[in-house]
């Protein structure tokens, strides 16, 4: 079977679920997406590796994997996404020390967060991609839908616009904005952190 590399496009917030996240997914050479449900701790770790300019006072837990594997010269050398059942996405490591190799099985969530922290491809099998990947829709070109349950459940419950303090952050000075996000990283509120982030960015584009 082919393997498919993805790119992380990005989290989205979900308005009707408390707690639930869903990790997009983007094929390299294509148009699909792949939408993974996870949960809040898991969103706010991958959000922290994505935004490389906010570190933890603490290590999070995928922060101490990463650690205790460079003491020990294991590396992650990719993360294969290589089993869909009932929804449920199955994820393996493929580790790497003393020039052995070793597979170990993960969950999705969990190995993305640390295939960041090691820079390390991530891949999934083309049925997968065939299986689950959909066509977001309000994106350019003339993209159709692949199974149609996967994409009435992003839209309808996963938006990237989800977070309802956005409209706040907008009212905000620079000033406020640097003094809010030192404050959520003091306090180890990281989604919110990403967040502020993000509207700091846009505006010294």
């Amino acid at each position: 079977m082919s393997l498919v590399r993805l790119n992380i496009k990005g989290i989205s917030y979900s308005q009707t679920q408390n707690g639930a996240y869903a990790l997009i997914l983007s094929e390299v050479d294509g148009e699909r997406k792949l939408p993974i449900v996870i949960g809040a701790f898991e969103a706010q770790s991958i959000a922290i590796a994505l935004e490389k300019e906010i570190k933890p006072p603490r290590p999070l837990t995928h922060d101490l994997f990463k650690n205790f594997s460079d003491r020990f010269e294991i590396v992650v050398k990719q993360v294969i996404i290589h089993k869909l059942v009932d929804g449920v996405f199955y994820s393996s490591l493929i580790c790497e020390r003393d020039g052995i190799e070793e597979i170990i099985d993960a969950r999705t969530s969990d190995a993305i967060a640390l295939a960041l922290r090691f820079n390390a491809p991530i891949f999934t099998y083309k049925n997968i991609l065939d299986k689950a990947g959909i066509f977001l829709k309000g994106e350019s070109g003339t993209m159709t839908q692949t199974p149609s349950p996967t994409e009435a459940k992003v839209d309808e419950i996963f938006t990237e616009k989800g977070d309802t303090t956005a409209g706040n952050y907008k009212s905000m000075s620079l000033e406020e904005l640097e003094s809010l996000l030192s404050q959520a990283v003091k306090n180890e509120d990281y989604e919110k952190a990403a967040r502020i982030r993000d509207e700091i960015s846009k505006r010294n584009k």
